[in-house]
C-alpha cells in the first residue's frame, strides 16, 4: 500500500510538471496534438499506480517520450507552416458576409442545427446578424457580428475579417486574394511605410485596406 501511495506522489509532481511545459491553455482550446498526448500520458501513468508489481521508470519513461514528441511538434508546428497545416489544420470559414458556405460546412461534418447552436451559445440567436463565423483548429467557433448589429460594440470602426496577409515574412496568398488584393498591392503598401518583407513578423489586412503590422524583434 505505502509502495502504491508514493508512486502515486511521484507521478502526480511529474505529471504536473509535464502538463506545465504543455503551455498554458484550457482542454477546448488544444490542437488535436495536444489532446492526444494528454489521453495517453494520462493512460500510462495510471499503469504502475495501479499494479504493485510495475516499477515507477514504466511509468515516467512513456510520459517523458510522449512529452519530447508533443513538444517537437509543437517546435514545428509554429516554425513550419506546412507542418502547421497538416498537424492543426486551419481554420475554416462557415459564414461568408451573412451567407453559409455549404462546401466548408458540408467538409467540416457540420449541420445547421450545429451551426444555428453555436451560434446561440456565441449569443447570436439570428443568423441574419452574423457576418462571418470561423471555425478554428481547436473547434471553438468565432463570430464576427455585422456592423449594424446591437452586439458589435465597435461598429463604427468595423473591418470585417481581418487576415494575416503575412506572418515571418512568408506571404498568405490564399487569404491576401480573399480580401481580393494581390502581391503588387502589398509591395506598394510595404514600400510606403519603408518596410522589407524579410523584416515582418506579422500583418495582418482588414476588409477596408487598412494594416496592422510588427517587426521581427531583431529588426525592432
Amino acid at each position: 500500500m505505502g509502495n502504491i501511495f508514493l508512486k502515486t506522489i511521484i507521478i502526480y509532481f511529474f505529471l504536473l510538471v509535464a502538463v506545465r511545459l504543455m503551455g498554458k491553455k484550457e482542454i477546448g482550446q488544444m490542437q488535436p496534438v495536444e489532446l492526444v498526448a494528454i489521453i495517453i500520458i494520462a493512460d500510462v501513468a495510471s499503469v504502475p499506480m495501479q499494479n504493485v508489481g510495475t516499477p515507477i521508470v514504466q511509468g515516467i519513461v512513456p510520459i517523458f517520450a510522449l512529452l519530447t514528441v508533443e513538444l517537437l511538434l509543437s517546435y514545428l508546428n509554429i516554425k513550419f507552416d506546412f507542418f502547421h497545416k497538416i498537424i492543426s489544420g486551419k481554420p475554416s470559414v462557415l459564414i461568408s458576409k451573412g451567407k453559409v458556405v455549404q462546401e466548408n460546412l458540408k467538409k467540416q461534418r457540420y449541420t445547421i442545427d450545429g451551426l444555428i447552436e453555436q451560434l446561440r451559445m456565441s449569443g447570436y440567436s439570428d443568423i441574419r446578424d452574423v457576418d462571418y463565423a470561423i471555425l478554428e483548429t481547436s473547434g471553438q467557433m468565432s463570430v464576427i457580428p455585422k456592423a449594424n448589429n446591437a452586439l458589435n460594440k465597435t461598429s463604427k470602426d468595423y473591418v470585417g475579417y481581418p487576415r494575416i496577409v503575412v506572418m515571418e515574412s512568408k506571404i498568405y496568398l490564399e487569404n491576401l486574394n480573399a480580401l481580393g488584393l494581390n502581391e503588387a498591392w502589398l509591395e506598394k503598401r510595404l514600400k510606403d511605410i519603408s518596410l522589407k518583407l524579410k523584416d515582418v513578423f506579422i500583418l495582418v489586412v482588414d476588409e477596408s485596406g487598412k494594416i496592422f503590422y510588427q517587426k521581427k524583434e531583431e529588426n525592432s
